[in-house]
């Protein structure tokens, strides 16, 4: 059974950094890219970052580019998504996904296994 968990959500202020971890299980995961979106309530769920199988490559949606650096660390099954200079409209739950593919993958459908969220919640 697939298990994505994500930890690290919270409560911070307008400019701080945040990192979001989620660990693999269930999975082989150097074999799996991961990705990373965001759902704020009555919006789509949105894609924030992928990063390739062997975190050679990133890919970043336009709303995080410059902000947002994901990571991966396949020793431990855990990818990451440190945030930074946080703005409230960054306020969502962020999910992590995985997908055995390659490639520049944005859509929700291109994902094969979802965590539960975490909620990040940054004020003004």
């Amino acid at each position: 059974q697939v298990q994505l968990v994500e930890s690290g959500g919270g409560l911070v202020q307008a400019g701080d950094s945040l990192r979001l971890s989620c660990v693999a299980s269930g999975l082989t995961f150097v074999y799996s890219a991961m990705g990373w979106f965001r759902q704020a309530p009555g919006k789509e769920r949105e894609f924030v970052a992928r990063i390739s199988r062997g975190g050679a490559s990133t890919y970043y949606g336009d709303s995080v580019k410059g902000r947002f650096t994901i990571s991966r660390d396949n020793a431990k099954n855990t990818a990451y998504l440190q945030m930074n200079s946080l703005k409230p409209e960054d306020t969502a739950v962020y999910y992590c996904a995985a997908d055995g593919r390659i490639g520049p993958r944005t859509r929700t459908i291109d994902y094969n296994y979802w965590g539960q969220g975490t909620q990040v919640t940054v004020s003004s």
